[in-house]
This record gives C-alpha cells, sequence and structure tokens, in this order.
C-alpha cells in the first residue's frame, strides 16, 4: 500500500463521513430503512410529545412551502383503515416523509424527524455506527502528532454525534475537535470552506480535505485546500482524469505527514 504525504503545513484534516470514515451501504441499508420501517411506530408512541409536535410542525411548513412552490406532493388517497382524525394527520406526515425520501430531498424538517428517530434507535442499541477498521487508529496517530481532527458532513451535527457516539468501536467523540453540517454552506461551495477554515482559526491552505466525491474536492481544492480522494468499495466510479488529477487513498493508514515525528 504506498504511502501518500500530506503537506507538513497541514494543521487541521477535515473528514467526511460517507464513503469515508463509514460504508455508503450503512447509511442507504440501515439508517434510511430504519427510518421507513419504524416511522408510523415513532409517529404514534411519540405524537403528543413537544419534540414530536416540533417536528410534525416543521414538516407541515415544509409541505406548504412546497405547495406554493408548485413542487409534486403526494397525492392523499382515502384510506378505509383511517379512522381517527390522530391517525389521518399521522397518515399525511408519513406520507410526506417517505415522498421526500425517495426523492432524495435534504430539507431541515426531513433531517430533524430522522436525526430524533435515530437517536432513539442508537441509544436504545438497535444501531451502532459504522466506521471503517483503519479510521481510529489513524485519527489517534494523526492527534498524536498534533494535528486537529474535524468532520464535515451533509448529515446533521446530531447525526454526526450519534454515528461516532454509539460506533461499533464505542464513544469516539473525543478523537475529534469539531463539527460541521450543510449550516455552514453545502459541501460544493468553496466559500464553506473559508468558513471552516475561519471557525477552526487557521488558513485554508493549512486544512487537508478526505472525501469520496470529487465535487467537493474540487471547491475544497479551489479555495486552496489540500485534498485527497477516498476510493472505498462501493464508492463512485473516478473518470481516468479525475484519477490522474487527484491523489487518492483506499485507507487511512496511507497519509503520512510530511516534516512531523
Amino acid at each position: 500500500m504506498a504511502t501518500v504525504s500530506i503537506p507538513a503545513c497541514t494543521s487541521a484534516l477535515l473528514l467526511d463521513i460517507e464513503g469515508t470514515t463509514t460504508p455508503i451501504t450503512f447509511v442507504k441499508d440501515i439508517l434510511f430503512p430504519y427510518i421507513r420501517e419504524h416511522l408510523e411506530d415513532y409517529l404514534s408512541t411519540h405524537w403528543e410529545e413537544d419534540e414530536c409536535k416540533q417536528d410534525v410542525h416543521l414538516l407541515k411548513k415544509q409541505m406548504e412551502e412546497d405547495m406554493k412552490q408548485n413542487r409534486a406532493c403526494p397525492v392523499h388517497a382515502v384510506d378505509q383503515t383511517v379512522h381517527t382524525d390522530e391517525e389521518k394527520a399521522i397518515r399525511e406526515v408519513m406520507d410526506n416523509v417517505l415522498w421526500q425520501m425517495a426523492a432524495d430531498r435534504k430539507s431541515t424538517a426531513l433531517k430533524q424527524l430522522q436525526g430524533h428517530m435515530w437517536r432513539a434507535a442508537y441509544s436504545a442499541g438497535r444501531i451502532k455506527g459504522e466506521i471503517y477498521p483503519d479510521v481510529v487508529p489513524s485519527i489517534k496517530r494523526w492527534r498524536g502528532k498534533g494535528l486537529k481532527v474535524f468532520i464535515y458532513s451533509s448529515g446533521s451535527v446530531e447525526a454526526q454525534k450519534l454515528l461516532f457516539g454509539y460506533s461499533v468501536e464505542g464513544d469516539v467523540l473525543d478523537l475529534f475537535d469539531g463539527h460541521f453540517d450543510t449550516s455552514i454552506g453545502a459541501k460544493v461551495d468553496g466559500k464553506s470552506y473559508e468558513r471552516i477554515a475561519e471557525r477552526i482559526g487557521c488558513q485554508p491552505e493549512e486544512i487537508t480535505f478526505l472525501t469520496d466525491v470529487t465535487r467537493e474536492a474540487k471547491a475544497a481544492e479551489d479555495v486552496g485546500v489540500n485534498v485527497a480522494v477516498v476510493v472505498r468499495p462501493g464508492n463512485m466510479e473516478l473518470t481516468d482524469e479525475e484519477r490522474s488529477h487527484y491523489t487518492l487513498i483506499t485507507s487511512f493508514n496511507q497519509l503520512e505527514l510530511t516534516g512531523r515525528a
């Protein structure tokens, strides 16, 4: 396995999650199906609780906004098995959530409800966050050389902390110096990386970003961030041009920091 040198000026590593620290299949095959399978039970159980009421309120506001924008919405057919007003309301919310998920929507309302459902599942031990076996030892090694390590993912900060707080390796949250999500900006927008550098307290050139998505890599690279593209099983295939342009790693173990003891 070839060693990849990261510039000595690097003071912080910024890590993507899906396809980088964690198999893409974890989100697609475990997290999302969990929502679909347990949505009705969760809503029925927590319907009268304040947190659930807030989640539903946000979803209804999103529905209204979608109607105003003439976006497609789920069609509500008459269901003879639904009798009470509460059952009708729950079914309406379910239809909307499942429709948003099928359309791969990233709305705040959807993320918030999903985050609360995952929190309940993680804390009950029904789900454990998957992490590639090379991740934890490598982060410990980098931190031992004085580097700071941050997460930047499209999943909410809460969802990130659940994954690493209830992982197959146990609670590994103390390995990270901070978390960023898309509230700081889109991952394909270079300004997001400038904001992260400012928040961390360093220059973009002092950050090395690891991601499996070349559009994100380009956005980071365009503002001076060092980039390595992570090639893992199931990740999107790279073009020949992308393979020749970017530094590629298949494991965090390959990453060596030049000029550091």
